[in-house]
């Protein structure tokens, strides 16, 4: 009998928006027709997000990589016999030599892309559900002293430490307490979350259930991105799945450790990126910022004492309690230690997720990973954080990534979300968007931020259009400091950075003459 040639098809958001279905179904179809033996894997994405679709072809315990394929290409690669890995212009090689892919150090995302997301004999043989066994065996004060040895900070943008956070919890007087993951990705430029929920969805529910052990929630809830479908689908999968095979639910592993998952569907707001937005949402109310003291790790959803963390965040608790916190910490530099998936989009040529470690520049990724501009023309500003990150010139692209150097710099690392732009782009435009993102995006609970948005809109507008040019200039930077010291979140508080950084260094865009 003839053996079954595997062949592996994203089965992620940016496969399929590409024509990942019609390629795997059209594969079927001529397989069948010309009595091929073929096993069709939709595994998760590698990441390289310009090749989507990507398919790979099992030959010799080895996986060629042909991309990016559409429908028309299917015949033609069954002319050029790539089911044996025939040569064909849309060869890439073994994937696992793509340079894109060689030269990163990954640990959260070493999974994503190997394995079939639905699958738990995949996870499990790759070492899956590991770090919660042995959170099981050793105890909460184990976990605890791993982590602060990994120096692990929360990868949603804040960077606070994650075993401070999930101390406090631990030591917090309560008869209920909760896990609560925020999934609600919302910044421009984002795709890491989305990527692992949808490529190794139980590294995330193996993550929060060890944040439950360890701080003594038997609950956990996924805030999740509305506009992510594919990737609810597949995390409610992989929740039955490992109840079924007893990671998650009641009594684990005969642990006597009680652990429940539900997924919460968000409203579309950005604002509920913010974590106590995103609490207000869970328990059924507008999705409006609560005052801080007190915080959430204390007095969280419903009250009770919560954990937040982001997706990243959770799933790189498996490995670190698996192998150790110092061999995560053994990556990155100063304080910030471990790897990032950094998400390179904007005017790029391979767009994709890029997990290194701390310390590398922007002109790096842009450069070894990005391959330059797709426009061919010169890089003018790289925009890192989110739509509220600062606009960086080519003059601070080779400040290491790293949390206090960025913010020396009054920019800021956040969810690893890099946006490219050449010299074409008007940054008075993009400063204009900023402040106008945020009028729209607001909670309008307090002031700075409800009016003063509205405000530098106009504001903007009248230099734009050389009203008062000296003037305005002045307003508008009174009136970020205004929004920066007075607002209650980051949302009024960082909306000010890419207006500030705009102004100052690409004064040029701000000119009538130039318009």
């Amino acid at each position: 009998m003839t053996a079954s040639t595997k062949i592996f098809i994203p089965r992620d958001t940016a496969s399929i928006s590409m024509g990942g279905d019609e390629v795997a179904k059209k594969i079927e179809k001529i397989a069948q027709k010309q009595k091929k033996e073929v096993t069709i894997i939709r595994n998760g994405t590698w990441g390289m997000s310009w090749l989507e679709p990507l398919i790979e072809i099992e030959v010799k315990n080895h996986r060629i990589a042909y991309g990016p394929v559409s429908e028309e290409d299917v015949i033609d690669l069954f002319n050029a016999d790539f089911l044996n890995g025939g040569t064909h212009p849309l060869k890439l090689g073994n994937t696992d030599q793509i340079d894109y892919l060689k030269n990163q150090q990954r640990w959260t995302f070493r999974k994503c892309g190997l394995i079939d997301p639905m699958s738990f004999d995949d996870y499990t043989t790759n070492r899956g559900f590991n770090g919660l066994k042995i959170a099981l065996k050793k105890g909460s004060n184990h976990i605890l002293k791993e982590l602060e040895k990994s120096g692990l900070r929360g990868r949603g943008g804040a960077g606070f430490p994650t075993a401070i956070k999930w101390q406090t919890v631990a030591n917090a007087e309560g008869d209920q307490k909760y896990i609560a993951c925020n999934a609600d990705e919302g910044d421009s430029g984002t795709f890491s979350d989305r990527i692992l929920m949808e490529s190794d969805p139980m590294a995330l529910i193996e993550g929060m259930a060890i944040a439950g052990f360890t701080v003594g929630a038997n609950k956990g809830y996924i805030y999740l991105r509305s506009e992510y479908p594919n990737a609810h689908s597949i995390l409610t999968s992989a929740i039955k799945t490992a109840k079924k095979h007893h990671w998650l639910g009641k009594n684990i592993q005969a642990s006597g450790f009680d652990f429940e998952i539900d997924i919460h569907i968000g409203g579309g707001s950005y604002v509920c990126g913010e974590e106590t937005a995103m609490l207000e949402s869970l328990e059924g109310k507008a999705g409006m910022i609560r005052y801080k003291p007190p915080l959430p790790a204390l007095e969280g959803l419903f009250g009770k004492p919560t954990v937040v963390n982001n997706v990243v965040t959770l799933a790189s608790i498996p490995d670190i309690i698996d192998q150790g916190g110092a061999a995560y910490s053994a990556y990155g530099i100063n304080r910030s230690k471990g790897t990032l998936a950094f998400q390179l989009s904007g005017n790029v040529k391979r767009g994709g997720l890029v997990e290194v470690a701390f310390g590398i520049t922007l002109r790096e990724l842009i450069e070894k990973w990005g391959d330059g501009t797709a426009s061919g023309k010169p890089i003018y500003a790289v925009q890192v954080g989110g739509p509220l990150g600062a606009y960086f010139p080519d003059s601070l692209l080779d400040i290491p990534l790293d949390y206090e150097a960025f913010a020396a710099k009054d920019g800021m690392v956040g969810h690893g979300g890099v946006v490219v732009f050449d010299d074409t782009a008007d940054m008075a435009t993009q400063a204009r968007f900023a402040m106008e993102f945020c009028s729209i995006e607001s909670c309008g609970k307090c002031t700075p931020c409800r009016i003063g948005s509205i405000r530098g809109v106009e504001v903007i507008d009248k230099i734009i259009s050389n009203k008062n040019r000296a003037q305005n200039i002045d307003l508008l930077n009174d009136l970020c400091e205004t929004m920066i010291d007075g607002s209650l979140c980051a949302m009024g508080g960082l909306t000010p950075f890419p207006v500030k950084s705009a102004l100052h260094y690409f004064p040029e865009d701000f000119k009538p003459e130039n318009k």
